[in-house]
């Protein structure tokens, strides 16, 4: 309908984004009276997650709107080069839009176009929604420019009621709340058919596939948020804006418990190796290193001969003998000690051997990936299509683990992602990556005793490989390492992404050999 154009409000000392009205639809009374009249409707909106509206004018026949500027990004340009974000974002952006819709409402007004394309973030992470250009009041007053048997709206984003031609209220708004919500975490939306109306009725036929088994690292309880607003009937959604936020907020405190109860998303916090319970013994040993093994565990640990409270008792008892018996006891006594002192050292040094000889035997079992996390220290979560992992593990040549889609091969300013693997235990050996498109860079690099949670602290690179063609990447693991990093530097193409944002990293299998 219009063009958004930069100006610049000189009584105000300002910036604002002027909606102009295309030229070859301003001869069309229809269009131009609703463009009029969604400046009307959002100019009477006070709500600090919708876009305010300044001033309506025409100049030479043309409409104009004057409405805040909003210096940002929207969320479907987040979206084309994200794919998918975390779940505190997306609680977040849900909450703030569910209050806007609330506000909205209760003004009287039905949205009728919550899709990523209208709602707008701004660099302080602010969600403000935007374009009430097909809203439509709850209440009519005046002709109405829209009739019940036209859809309006997008098709992947309108609610069962839309579809029908069916009389609505704010719960449909919900409804294309919730399909924002799920294209957020799921990576696209529910229902998607090869025309726009094959997508509309999609959701007339059957139930969105369950955010569980797509997101397996969600919050149940937010899982049943979502799914409730997209329920076909909408006496089964939220009744209110604010019932939506609410229940969004408490989502938030249940996926924060859920994500602290798992494994730490890869980058957040390093993950730490499993390690064989030690005894007190061979703590000690590992304590000082350099001294012969056997001696420093006897001087660290007093023989508990000593330490027995009988001994204690029958010296207590020594000195309250008579004077006559003092020294005939006094060499039972030593004795008594002297071959309970030899008999446990004996039986000290024959345990201590049996442990230095177990923790220094070697693990001849053959050496396995233990698991594998994405690693993402530059994105807002930490992780990079945590939900596809498995697939690097399966063997199977039409699964693939992928990242998301970039507007650049060099992943923009994040400037790499890659997959961090821990090992059963330390060894060298070959890292096997098979690559699905091309042209790619990689880098591998090791650790010891816990994984480094920034790239920076895993110290220089221990092998690159490069290729403009897709293949299988080898890189030789020299020294002892339990835990590999693999960063990917530069990506190729993908049919899977937009032409906007046509990078992504595609890897089908990952295997280590050992030497």
């Amino acid at each position: 309908m219009a063009e958004v154009w930069l100006g610049f409000d000189t009584f105000l000392n300002r910036q604002i984004a002027v909606k102009l009205l295309k030229p070859q639809l301003a001869s069309d009374l229809v269009v131009a009276e609703r463009f009029r009249r969604e400046a009307i409707v959002c100019a009477g909106l006070n709500h600090p997650n919708i876009v305010a509206v300044y001033d309506t004018v025409e100049d030479d026949q043309r409409q104009a709107v004057v409405m805040q500027y909003i210096q940002g990004k929207s969320l479907r340009e987040l979206l084309d080069r994200r794919k998918r974000l975390g779940p505190m974002l997306t609680i977040h952006m849900g909450a703030a839009m569910a209050a806007a819709l609330d506000a909205a409402h209760r003004a009287g007004l039905v949205h009728r176009d919550v899709k990523p394309g209208n709602i707008l973030l701004t660099p302080d992470g602010k969600f403000l929604l935007a374009d009430f250009g097909i809203a439509k009041a709850l209440v009519a007053s005046g002709e109405d420019l829209t009739h019940d048997n036209i859809m309006m709206g997008t098709a992947k984003y309108l609610s069962p009621e839309q579809v029908r031609g069916k009389p609505l209220d704010g719960r449909a708004d919900l409804y294309g709340l919730g399909l924002v919500l799920y294209e957020c975490l799921a990576g696209k939306v529910p229902f998607l058919g090869e025309t726009d109306a094959d997508t509309a009725l999609a959701r007339l036929q059957r139930e969105p596939t369950d955010l569980a088994h797509l997101r397996p690292s969600l919050a149940p309880q937010l899982v049943r948020v979502i799914h409730k607003l997209l329920a076909r009937n909408p006496d089964h959604r939220y009744a209110t804006g604010e019932e939506t936020r609410v229940a969004l907020i408490q989502a938030l405190g249940a996926q924060n418990d859920y994500t602290t109860s798992m494994t730490p998303p890869s980058g957040a916090t390093p993950p730490k190796p499993m390690r064989r319970a030690m005894t007190s013994d061979e703590s000690s040993v590992a304590r000082i290193p350099g001294q012969p093994v056997l001696e420093t565990a006897l001087n660290a640990t007093p023989p508990k001969t000593l330490r027995d409270p009988r001994v204690q008792k029958a010296s207590w008892r020594f000195f309250s003998l008579p004077p006559s018996t003092k020294i005939l006891s006094l060499v039972v006594l030593l004795l008594s000690v002297a071959v309970g002192f030899v008999a446990t050292r004996s039986n000290s040094s024959q345990q201590i051997d049996t442990q230095v000889a177990q923790s220094v035997a070697v693990d001849q079992s053959p050496v396995t990936i233990s698991r594998m996390v994405s690693f993402d220290p530059n994105g807002d979560d930490a992780q990079e299509n945590e939900a596809q992992i498995w697939a690097l593990r399966d063997s199977n040549p039409k699964t693939a683990w992928t990242t998301d889609c970039y507007a650049n091969q060099f992943f923009g300013t994040k400037e790499y992602v890659g997959v961090l693997i821990e090992l059963s235990r330390a060894t060298t050996g070959t890292l096997l990556v098979g690559m699905k498109n091309a042209p790619w860079s990689l880098e591998i690099y090791t650790a010891n005793g816990a994984a480094p949670s920034r790239l920076e602290q895993w110290g220089a690179r221990a092998g690159a490989d490069y290729n403009t063609r897709r293949g299988v990447a080898q890189f030789v693991v020299p020294s002892e390492a339990q835990f590999v990093l693999l960063v990917l530097r530069e990506v190729g193409t993908s049919v899977q992404c937009s032409a906007k944002n046509p990078y992504q990293g595609v890897i089908q299998d990952i295997s280590f050999n050992g030497a």
